[in-house]
C-alpha cells in the first residue's frame, strides 16, 4: 500500500472518508498501528506523560521527538508520520520554528509536522510550508499552553470564545494547513468549524461531527487507570499485561519455567 500524503488527507474529506489518527512513540506499536490500517500516526509530544511519566508536555526537547519520529518512521510503510512541535521548538522566532522543522523532517523522518496555536503562529505556519513541510494545526485546548489555562479545561465554552476558535480555524486554513486537530472542544462548534473549512477537522474530545478523530494509543488501549470523558477504552491491556506477568513470575519463582522444552540441547558428539 502506497504511503498516505498531505494531499491524500485533504482528499479525503472532499470524499467524504472518515480519517483515523493515534499516538506513536516506537517501532512496534507503529508497526501494529501502521498493519491495522491507521491513516496517519502522531508522534505527539504526549510521549512527556505517557512515556516518560511527567505531569504535563512541557518538557518534551525536540530531540526527544526526533528520535521517537525515527523509530515510528521505520514502523509504518503506509500511514503518514506527523511529527509534533514540543514546546519552545517554534514560539521564539519564525527562522528558529523553520529550522527545528526541517530537522525533525530531514533527521527525524517525519512527513508533515503539527504545532499547537492560533493567528499568532501564522507566519510560523507559512514559513514552515514554504519550506515544503505539510502543517497540521491544532485548536482547542492545546497542553502547551497547560499554565495558560490553568490545567487540562475544555475550551471554547462561551459563545465568544467560540466564535474566536472559528475565525482562527479559517485564519489556518488560508495560511495552508492541510489538518487541524481540534481538542476538548463542545460537539456543536466542532461541527461548526468542521463545515467552515476545506481542510479536514480531526477531533479529540470535539464529538462524532469531525472529519477524523484521535487518540492517545495507551489510552484507548487501557494502559493506564485514568480514563478521560472523551476516551473509548477498546481493551484493557494493563489487565492482560498484570495477568501475564505474575503467572511468568509464579512458574520461574516454582522452577515451571523454563524447563527442558524450552532449552538447548547439546548435540550429539559422533
Amino acid at each position: 500500500m502506497a504511503k498516505k500524503t498531505a494531499i491524500d488527507i485533504v482528499n479525503m474529506k472532499q470524499k467524504g472518508e472518515i480519517i483515523t489518527m493515534l499516538t506513536a512513540y516506537d517501532f512496534v506499536m507503529a508497526s501494529i498501528l501502521d498493519e491495522a490500517g491507521t491513516d496517519m500516526l502522531l508522534v505527539g509530544d504526549t510521549m512527556g506523560m505517557v512515556v516518560y511519566g511527567n505531569p504535563t508536555t512541557l518538557s518534551v526537547t525536540l530531540e526527544d521527538s526526533i528520535r521517537h519520529t525515527q523509530a515510528v518512521a521505520r514502523g509504518a510503510k503506509s500511514a503518514m508520520i506527523i511529527g509534533d512541535m514540543p514546546f519552545g521548538t517554534f514560539q521564539v522566532s519564525k527562522e528558529e520554528a523553520v529550522r527545528n522543522a526541517i530537522k525533525l523532517v530531514k533527521v527525524g523522518n517525519a512527513e508533515a509536522i503539527k504545532l499547537e496555536g492560533g493567528s499568532e503562529f501564522l507566519g510560523v505556519v507559512e514559513g514552515i510550508l514554504d519550506a515544503g513541510i505539510p502543517v497540521m494545526g491544532h485548536l482547542g485546548l492545546t497542553p502547551q499552553s497547560y499554565h495558560k489555562f490553568g490545567g487540562f479545561k475544555v475550551q471554547g465554552k462561551t459563545d465568544e470564545e467560540a466564535k474566536i476558535m472559528i475565525e482562527e480555524s479559517k485564519a489556518l486554513e488560508e495560511a495552508g494547513i492541510f489538518s487541524l486537530v481540534l481538542e476538548a472542544i463542545p460537539w456543536e462548534v466542532a461541527k461548526e468549524i468542521t463545515e467552515a473549512i476545506s481542510v479536514p477537522t480531526i477531533g479529540i474530545g470535539a464529538g462524532p461531527y469531525c472529519d477524523g478523530q484521535v487518540l492517545v494509543t495507551y489510552d484507548m488501549l487501557g494502559y493506564f487507570d485514568f480514563k478521560a470523558k472523551f476516551v473509548k477504552r477498546y481493551v484493557n491491556v494493563k489487565e492482560q499485561i498484570l495477568t501475564a506477568v505474575k503467572e511468568y513470575n509464579k512458574e520461574v519463582r516454582n522452577k515451571v519455567f523454563p524447563d527442558l522444552s524450552y532449552s538447548y540441547k547439546k548435540p550429539q558428539q559422533m
